[in-house]
């Protein structure tokens, strides 16, 4: 059956094509197995909650008529402004109209979330951007501009809020800097979401084509019930497809966790645990309530522009297992930089078993994909990132965030990252073991190496311990520390970025950090002491198991294997990788943007030598240390690289990098 909505229709509708309805929630009550509910172009200013799921054979489909033109939005406009001083207007608005949540009165708050300053989860919109919330009213009427922001200039629109508990009211400041805004388009954030099923379980829903926008999410750490503008609630099957989704305060969309009332932001409410214990608790506790292929995950999200959104483009833990991210476009994400905390990235996924992140844009963000605990099955494949990492200097300051392009985190693998374009100053973060790098074209550094693996303690030495899984499966097969190493780098490209001064003064300062080391160089370098196959065998030799003397060899770094790569600009290789430096050529690489579309600019290929490598398999990767688990597809058969960036074979012998030739650069 089919529904309509339309938001000039009478109230009277019946969702009919003749008579629809003038609410998307009147059809969303409605619906069952099979259903579309077809919405006209408009806004729609609403917290759809989708009642019924779909099934696998028979699915809900919310479909916008006219792509994009049908927006759901967070956000109410406020036209009630009145001046108060120089630039600055006021607005006071009666508690009873935000229902049962207060964005106003509602901090941020959550695990992982560092409240260094007062953040609510409402904004204040001008022409659909948020402006900056600063905890002094001084501050509205002689604002600053930001020292962190990526778009400084903006950052002079301040707005600063406070409650008159005698009349009830939300009492909003706000430097417009001269503009009138009652004359523009001037809205505030009132609902927590936008498309987001208030039960677990409501399956098999497809989401395509709207605007969704302006929803004051909540933090979301992974030991949260993570809120999303739009999210499933811990079920299965959804498409999220074509949209358009900006301006969440949080999160865009959620893969995320259910609600577990007695382990929800423990570390923040009862202290007395390490925030690292709780999240495994989280993850235990999902297991025995269910979590499983059965229930959870399996969803697709394609095609959607996600932007300009606080914490992360894509938030989940344990709920975006088997699922598809791919052709998106990804990007500012928290440019604004006024939340800080250990949750934020274009895409922030915990426990990604068997997720494909493939074809997207990631640039702009403060870090594009972080892939934290439980990266097992996870491949990352035809993707460009870019501008990830402080792309201008005059962001370049010690209190900024210094990001990259892939960070994954205290996972034992396998995870796959192979045929990507990552043109970043920092391409990699690695405090990780098990992950095969493979026909990349990496134009930033690998750092971290060998770090970012233990608790915050002073004195005590405390590593985390992280769950590995049976293969393919939520079931859990035990837990480990990270000993790192068990990396294989075959067929990239690595090209030295000119590192630019003020960028390399800030990352200095970060040498003797425990979470980063700040390396700028390019290359494997990084893995220079690590032992190859052969060496790590050999202190095994003789030995005999139980019963024999103590000894490190259990803990020592797992062997680095590295084969087929090409190094330009002054890039470096580990001295025991057999690899082609070129010394003598200068590459240029650089991105052209061409009616909305990217093409990369570079001489490299001038220079390329063809040389004998071969096409990397399942049997040349092996299996992750670990979980004991082979690099393969998800289904569990071999992976076969013969294909490049653009899916074009390779040939028998293909070249290094993510370009089977240099025929095509259109990104």
């Amino acid at each position: 059956m089919e529904y309509y909505v339309n938001m000039n229709a009478l109230p009277d509708g019946d969702g009919s094509k003749e008579k629809p309805f003038l609410r998307i929630q009147q059809a969303a009550d409605l619906a069952k197995p099979g259903d579309e509910i077809i919405v006209a172009p408009g806004i729609y200013r609403e917290e759809v909650n989708p009642v019924n799921g779909g099934t696998e054979d028979a699915r809900i489909i919310y479909r916008s008529e006219i792509e994009k033109e049908a927006v759901i939005t967070g956000a109410e406009p406020v036209k009630s402004w009145e001046p108060y001083e120089g630039t600055v207007w006021v607005a006071r608005i009666s508690n009873k109209f935000f229902g049962g949540r207060n964005p106003y009165k509602t901090l941020i708050y959550g695990d992982w979330f560092e409240a260094a300053t007062i953040a609510h989860t409402g904004e204040v919109y001008l022409n659909e951007k948020s402006m900056y919330e600063v905890e002094q009213l001084q501050k509205v009427l002689q604002p600053e501009m930001s020292k962190t922001s990526w778009d400084p200039e903006f950052s002079v629109y301040t707005w600063f809020t406070k409650q008159d508990e005698e009349k009830d009211e939300t009492i909003l400041y706000a430097n417009f800097q001269g503009k009138n805004p009652n004359r523009e388009n001037v809205e505030i954030s009132v609902r927590k979401s936008c498309f987001y099923p208030e039960r677990e379980g409501i399956g098999y829903i497809t989401l395509s084509g709207f605007t969704v926008r302006q929803a004051a999410t909540q933090w979301a750490p992974p030991t949260a019930c993570q809120e999303g503008m739009i999210g499933p609630h811990w079920s299965k099957g959804w498409i999220i497809e074509n949209c358009e989704v900006y301006e969440a305060k949080c999160s865009g969309i959620s893969l995320g966790k259910y609600l577990q009332p007695e382990n929800d932001n423990k570390w923040s409410k009862w202290k007395y645990k390490d925030g690292t214990q709780t999240q495994r608790d989280c993850v235990c506790q999902a297991q025995r309530e269910g979590w499983s292929r059965e229930k959870t995950g399996s969803h697709i999200i394609r095609g959607c522009n996600i932007h300009d959104c606080g914490q992360t483009g894509i938030v989940g833990h344990l709920g975006a297992v088997f699922s598809v991210i791919e052709d998106n476009e990804i990007h500012h994400i928290n440019n604004k930089q006024n939340l800080f905390g250990a949750e934020i990235g274009g895409i922030k996924l915990h426990a990604a078993i068997d997720v494909s992140i493939r074809r997207n844009h990631i640039y702009n963000c403060t870090r594009g994909l972080w892939l934290d605990w439980q990266a097992q099955g996870t491949r990352v494949t035809q993707n460009l990132f870019f501008d990830n990492c402080l792309p201008e200097d005059y962001n370049l300051s010690p209190e900024n965030v210094f990001g990259e392009d892939i960070f994954i985190e205290v996972s034992h693998g396998p995870t796959l990252i192979d045929h990507n374009l990552l043109l970043s100053d920092c391409s990699l973060k690695l405090p990780t073991q098990g992950v095969a790098v493979v026909h990349n074209l990496i134009a930033g550094s690998l750092s971290a190496v060998g770090r970012g693996v233990m608790n915050g303690t002073v004195s005590k030495v405390a590593p985390r311990y992280t769950p590995y899984h049976v293969p393919h499966s939520t079931e859990i097969a035990g837990f480990m520390t990270i000993l790192h190493g068990d990396m294989r780098f075959c067929n990239n490209i690595f090209v030295q970025k000119e590192i630019r001064p003020a960028l390399k003064k800030m990352t200095d300062a970060m040498a003797d950090n425990e979470w980063t080391d700040g390396n700028l160089i390019a290359g494997t370098i990084p893995y220079e002491e690590y032992p190859t196959l052969e060496e790590y065998k050999k202190k095994f030799e003789g030995y005999c198991g139980q019963g024999s003397a103590p000894s490190d060899r259990y803990y020592d770094e797992l062997p680095v294997w590295a084969e087929g790569n090409v190094y330009f600009n002054g890039a470096k290789p580990m001295s025991k990788e057999n690899a082609y430096v070129d010394e003598v050529h200068q590459v240029e690489l650089s991105l052209e943007k061409r009616e909305g579309k990217y093409f990369l600019k570079t001489n490299l290929y001038e220079y390329l030598p063809e040389v004998e490598n071969r096409i990397i398999t399942t049997d040349i990767l092996g299996m992750a240390f670990e979980p004991e688990q082979k690099f393969e597809n998800p289904d569990g058969t071999p992976l076969f690289m013969d294909t490049d960036y653009y899916g074009r074979a390779c040939g028998d012998n293909p070249l290094a990098g993510p370009l089977a030739d240099a025929s095509k650069f259109e990104l």
